[in-house]
């Protein structure tokens, strides 16, 4: 494994122990070359309530690993998680820098009406 991945896992481990100490749910991003995905889950990660991610048939385009598909992504994560009941949660990067897709994810979900 490379020392910069070893260095971002690093990193969502020690946001992930400051998520489990609140009660809320958690907002998880994942972002590859290709796609980007987002899933909800419990505060310990035990089950997963609601995800969505660029690779999705009614989301899906010509170039899938842009900030237009992320924000595209961060919309339908926002609509599912409402219509669960879920407004408010704990955004978890994942040890991604918080800019560009990542970044456009969490711009597009807080207008959708998710508060993190």
């Amino acid at each position: 494994m490379s020392k910069k991945n070893i260095s971002r896992l690093r990193r969502a481990r020690k946001t992930r122990s400051n998520v489990r100490t609140k009660d809320i749910h958690r907002l998880t991003v994942f972002r590859s070359s290709k796609h980007i995905y987002a899933q909800v889950m419990l505060n310990d990660g035990s089950e997963v309530i609601t995800a969505a991610s660029s690779n999705e048939s009614d989301v899906k385009s010509k170039n899938n690993g842009n900030i237009k598909a992320a924000s595209k992504v961060g919309k339908l994560i926002a609509e599912r998680s409402l219509e669960q009941g879920i407004k408010k949660v704990a955004f978890d990067r994942a040890g991604y820098k918080f800019h560009g897709r990542v970044k456009a994810l969490a711009e597009a979900a807080r207008e959708a009406g998710l508060s993190f």
